[in-house]
């Protein structure tokens, strides 16, 4: 017997993060996307069950306080789209200020949840009033072999090593530092945390992601 799924269309929607909405924590932007996908009136599919819920789901969420232009919306519809051309501005004429979607594609519905190909992300970072040494901090903490961190979760304490979760670190021509880091469920470091690594916690900071790296995604999203 062959299944056929209750989803009949799967989208991804990248948007960007601005403005007063980067202090939005995770759980409550997902509730935001929920409210303004059923004002834009979109035949979103729910879950069958005790507790019915959208199927939507934004991957690697950008840190509590990061700006973003390259965030990534999941979303299963109960009914096929037969054109996207209006779409983003039919979204955006319901979202809030800072809420900005960049494009739609449509994806397979079997291709997996975006969250688990998702590997390192890029940020660009600017330090107000940067110390003379800045460039030396990068040299330094890219010269570490090891960078400890004692972590604890449900009373057990761990211990981590976060150097291989840089990936890349430099001063661009501008003076911002742009950072590759890992990012997703098999390794995750924030920008935030870097900086303190580097003895730049008391500084004022921008932080902005810029690209989301996915494992596979091009060949992936072919439908």
């Amino acid at each position: 017997m062959t299944h056929i799924s209750p989803v009949q269309q799967r989208l991804h929607i990248t948007f960007g993060k601005y403005g007063a909405l980067k202090y939005v924590g995770s759980l409550d932007m997902a509730k935001v996307w929920e409210r303004v996908l059923r004002r834009a009136d979109l035949p979103i599919f729910y879950s069958q069950g005790f507790s019915n819920r959208p199927r939507i789901q934004v991957a690697a969420q950008v840190p509590l306080g990061v700006t973003s232009e390259c965030e990534l919306l999941d979303l299963s519809l109960r009914e096929k789209l037969s054109s996207f051309d209006h779409l983003p501005d039919q979204i955006m004429s319901v979202s809030p200020d800072g809420l900005v979607v960049h494009h739609i594609i449509e994806v397979p519905i079997t291709m997996p949840a975006p969250q688990t190909l998702i590997h390192s992300a890029d940020y660009r970072i600017w330090v107000y009033d940067a110390p003379d040494d800045l460039q030396e901090r990068i040299t330094q903490i890219l010269a570490r072999d090891r960078i400890i961190v004692e972590q604890e979760r449900n009373g057990k304490k761990s211990v981590m090593d976060f150097r291989p979760l840089i990936y890349k670190l430099r001063l661009d021509e501008t003076g911002h530092l742009l950072a590759t880091l890992a990012t997703g469920e098999r390794g995750n470091f924030r920008p935030h945390d870097l900086l303190g690594h580097m003895g730049l916690s008391e500084y004022d900071v921008d932080v902005h992601r810029v690209k989301l790296h996915l494992e596979g995604y091009d060949k992936l999203i072919k439908i």
